[in-house]
Order: structure tokens, then C-alpha cells, then sequence
């Protein structure tokens, strides 16, 4: 299946050393580092392995998966029960084994549509005819907006008769109408 990109420049996976005491390592920095920050490596698309420090173990798997462990527990839940219930579901079963690549193939896909919807959306309004509609349009909004301000109910009561405040609304809608024809220009 298709790998995470990998940032420009970048040939080899940082090596993250787990120690005894839970203590992750970063290689690349030679600094400690926490879960949080191997999270946000991960949003950005930067490769890594985690290895036991003593066993040269590779647990990148079980740190992944302590990671959206706490990320669930703030709050930020993205998996639903039903699905954990059938995921569960699946261990031991004969296809079990298709799961992995199954799963892996769907976030593919569902990454891949949602580039392309960030471009169409990108694409829609960063210019071409579908920008200059929606800029035309909040013209015509903000006209509108500004032809009615101070025109509550409570200054048309206080003009007068009935007569007086139809003539106002008509004045307003002339006003607005010549705005909207200037803008549509």
C-alpha cells in the first residue's frame, strides 16, 4: 500500500528510541520528546519508527496506537463505537488478515478525495468565474445591508403617517436598485 509522503529531502525514517522509564528519544534532535510532538510529526507527514531502546524492538505500532488512545481520550473521538465493536470483531477471524490492507486502502481514498475537494474549493474561489460571482454577491449583500440600516420599525413609526413611510421604503428601494445596477456593471 501506498506510504505517508515524505518530506522533501528526507531519505530514511527519524529513529525514536523508547526508553524503560517511557521517555521517548528523537535521534534526528538528540532531545526528548513527547507523544503530542510525534503526533503533530505525524499530521505532517514526517516518517518515523519507534524502537525499544534496550531490545531494538520496532513498537512503532503499539506508540501509534497509545497516541490515538489519548487523542480519544481528550475528546477528539474520530472512531466511533459501532465501528470499535466491529473492528474488535474482526480479530481472529479468517479475514482478519485482509483488514490491515482493507483499512489502509480506505484512508488512502478518503485522503485523496479530500485533496481534491480542498483544490476544487481552492480552485472555486482563488479566482475564475465562480470568485467573481461570490465577490459580486457580497457586493450586493453589503448594499443591501447599508440601504437598510436605521430603517427599523421604530424610525419608520417616527416619520409620520403612512404615506410618509411608504415614500421613504420606495426612496430605499430606488437607492438600493441603483447600487445593485452599478455593481452588476
Amino acid at each position: 500500500m501506498a506510504k505517508a509522503a515524505k518530506s522533501s529531502g528526507e531519505s530514511e525514517p527519524v529513529i525514536i528510541k523508547k526508553y524503560a522509564n517511557r521517555r521517548l528519544y528523537n535521534t534526528e534532535t538528540s532531545s526528548y520528546i513527547t507523544l503530542e510532538l510525534l503526533s503533530q510529526m505525524t499530521r505532517e507527514g514526517r516518517e518515523f519508527v519507534v524502537v525499544d531502546a534496550k531490545t531494538n524492538e520496532d513498537i512503532t505500532h503499539n506508540v501509534l496506537t497509545q497516541i490515538i488512545m489519548e487523542e480519544e481520550a481528550r475528546g477528539k473521538n474520530m472512531l466511533p463505537v459501532n465501528f470499535l465493536r466491529q473492528l474488535i470483531s474482526m480479530y481472529g477471524d479468517s479475514m482478519q488478515s485482509m483488514v490491515p490492507q482493507y483499512l489502509e486502502a480506505s484512508m488512502e481514498a478518503f485522503r485523496k478525495n479530500q485533496q481534491q475537494f480542498q483544490n476544487a474549493m481552492q480552485g472555486a474561489f482563488g479566482g475564475g468565474p465562480f470568485a467573481e460571482i461570490a465577490k459580486r454577491n457580497m457586493e450586493m449583500l453589503e448594499a443591501a445591508a447599508s440601504a437598510f440600516k436605521g430603517a427599523g420599525p421604530e424610525k419608520l413609526a417616527a416619520t409620520g403617517s403612512k404615506d410618509d413611510e411608504i415614500a421613504q421604503l420606495k426612496a430605499q428601494l430606488e437607492a438600493l436598485n441603483s447600487k445593485i445596477e452599478k455593481l452588476g456593471k
